[in-house]
């Protein structure tokens, strides 16, 4: 097991470095100039000129490249084009609000999508499985921008002044002082990697609030996360549950299962027991797919919510022609996905002890 994860941690870097090489080469051929983007009607030429040695932009692509890699090798993922920002800071402060809405959301896809899916299995051709699977079709194919709309609509127009009213955009309830959760990590004398993770911690709004026993902070951010974790976690979902059902018809066919039920098992122990155990590789597998999408930034959902997350910064750079932040955030993607995949591999040889990693 210990050989085969520092085999895949390994296959990272020639991964990363062709995932760098080509996302460096590509945002340099999309149309558009950085200096034109940035200073708008003030670029002049000379001004253009100026703001290209600045940034390095003067020079050859190659050159470009090896310089940017050896200030990686350092630790150093360069300034933002755009603000100026170290790009670590701006990767600290969009990142926690990604993890969280990512945890929220396949928290409920998961739960909701297996029991679904099991449910519909040991239910098989019924009208609660042709139920089931209708609502995971339907799932599949709402839009997120569209049912983001809809549950904002519901649970805050439709439903206001009622229990079950819930806000319907933003990270925290406007007028929140989120910066006294701030002052007290000592960010102000904080460098490097010790700035960094100081940034990520302080930034993540639930962890902070509960660490510093702000409960009201703490349930205010959990209400703003309810309709966009259920936006964005219906497709996954509805995956999940067609993935799990598909996998249970197969489980249940299998001779230990007749064996199961024969030595007088109550079902519900023939069903997760037993079943839902094996059930699970190829359902482990489209988790680990649709985290590492989810924590890529889910650009629409983040946009309709106003969340300050990954996928808006992604997109506000790529506009802006910011290619430091653009490459940063594309090798923090390929890793975040590298690793759930990792993880993912890891936890076969747990369900199923017929797999070994080697």
């Amino acid at each position: 097991m210990f050989r085969f994860i520092v085999r895949r941690l390994l296959l990272l870097l020639p991964a990363a470095l062709g995932i760098l090489a080509v996302t460096f080469l590509l945002v340099r051929l999309i149309p558009g100039d950085p200096c034109k983007a940035m200073l708008g009607e003030r670029a002049t030429e000379e001004k253009c000129q100026a703001f290209r040695v600045r940034f390095g932009l003067d020079e050859a692509i190659p050159i470009q490249f090896v310089r940017y890699l050896s200030n990686l090798l350092q630790g150093d993922l360069g300034n933002s084009i755009k603000n100026g920002r170290p790009v670590a800071d701006v990767i600290a402060e969009r990142l926690p609000m990604t993890m969280e809405l990512t945890f929220f959301a396949m928290l409920f896809a998961v739960s909701f999508g297996i029991i679904l899916g099991v449910i519909s299995a040991a239910q098989h051709n019924t009208a609660i499985d042709v139920g089931a699977m209708v609502f995971a079709n339907i799932g599949v194919s709402t839009p997120v921008f569209w049912l983001g709309l809809m549950l904002a609509y519901v649970f805050a127009l439709a439903l206001k002044d009622t229990p079950f009213q819930l806000p319907p955009s933003g990270r925290l309830t406007a007028g929140t002082d989120l910066q006294s959760l701030l002052k007290v990590w000592g960010l102000e004398d904080a460098q490097g990697l010790r700035r960094f993770v100081l940034l990520l911690l302080s930034n993540s709004v639930l962890l902070n609030s509960l660490i510093q026993g702000r409960f009201d902070i703490f349930l205010d951010a959990l209400r703003h996360l309810v309709l966009p974790s259920v936006a964005v976690g219906t497709i996954s979902l509805a995956v999940i549950a067609r993935m799990t059902r598909g996998a249970m018809l197969d489980a249940l066919t299998q001779d230990y299962i007749r064996v199961a039920r024969a030595k007088g098992l109550i079902e519900r122990a023939v069903l997760f027991k037993h079943a839902l155990r094996n059930a699970l590789v190829p359902v482990i597998t489209i988790i680990g797919l649709q985290t590492g999408g989810l924590l890529s930034g889910a650009v629409l959902t983040e946009t309709v919510f106003n969340l300050p997350g990954v996928g808006t910064q992604i997109v506000d750079a790529i506009i802006a022609r910011d290619y430091p932040v653009v490459q940063a955030f594309t090798l923090l993607i390929a890793v975040i996905f590298v690793l759930v995949n990792l993880i993912v591999d890891i936890s076969y040889a747990y369900l199923d002890p017929r797999i070994r990693m080697n």
